[in-house]
């Protein structure tokens, strides 16, 4: 089995005969309460990206320094996510919940991450080519295609969607960057 060495996960090892595809050890991820989860490295082939660890450990070591502080500063962004989605389908009752949410963090009562147990940073693969960390949750308003988080460098958020396969907004709908609204903002340096 093929290994690679990450300064802050220690080892990640191939996963199964997929190739570009590593997984560490659990670890606890601070973001969701310490719960413990894998960080998976993908679409990376070490001798075709030499750069790829050592930005993932920067994206990685920013990620784990975000707290339970840091997703409730997003929670606007998952609510809006849940009501932009109820206001396109036919409601159904167990829907009133989430209308008749007065806080915004209770939001995160309904969202649970799974994506094989794990955070996913891979490269984007045109435009700036930088390294994002994914989390593919499960929620309870869009069972289908789920909520999909996505942090630039591990740093900000820059997308709050649907599990599309899009690292960024401006990708999935054939947009500028800068049309990008919390991808831009990363640009600029400003909060979402």
């Amino acid at each position: 089995m093929r290994t690679i060495k990450s300064e802050i996960l220690g080892e990640l090892n191939q996963k199964g005969s997929i190739a570009g595809w590593w997984g560490s050890e659990p670890i606890e991820i601070p973001f969701f309460d310490n719960t413990k989860m894998q960080i998976n490295y993908g679409e990376f082939l070490p001798e075709e990206d030499p750069k790829f660890i050592e930005e993932a450990d920067q994206a990685i070591k920013a990620f784990l320094g975000k707290s339970k502080k840091d997703r409730e500063a997003i929670s606007h962004l998952v609510y809006k996510n849940c009501m932009d989605f109820l206001n396109q389908i036919v409601l159904q009752e167990s829907d009133q919940i989430f209308i008749d949410m007065k806080d915004k963090n209770d939001i995160w009562n309904h969202v649970k991450h799974f994506r094989h147990g794990g955070i996913n940073l891979s490269r984007r693969p045109h435009r700036d080519q930088d390294i994002y960390l994914e989390i593919d949750c499960r929620c309870g308003w869009e069972q289908e295609h789920g909520l999909k988080l996505v942090f630039r460098q591990g740093r900000q958020i820059t997308r709050v969607s649907a599990m599309d396969g899009w690292l960024t907004d401006a990708d999935a709908n054939g947009t500028p960057d800068t049309e990008d609204e919390l991808l831009n903002k990363f640009l600029q340096g400003t909060k979402p």
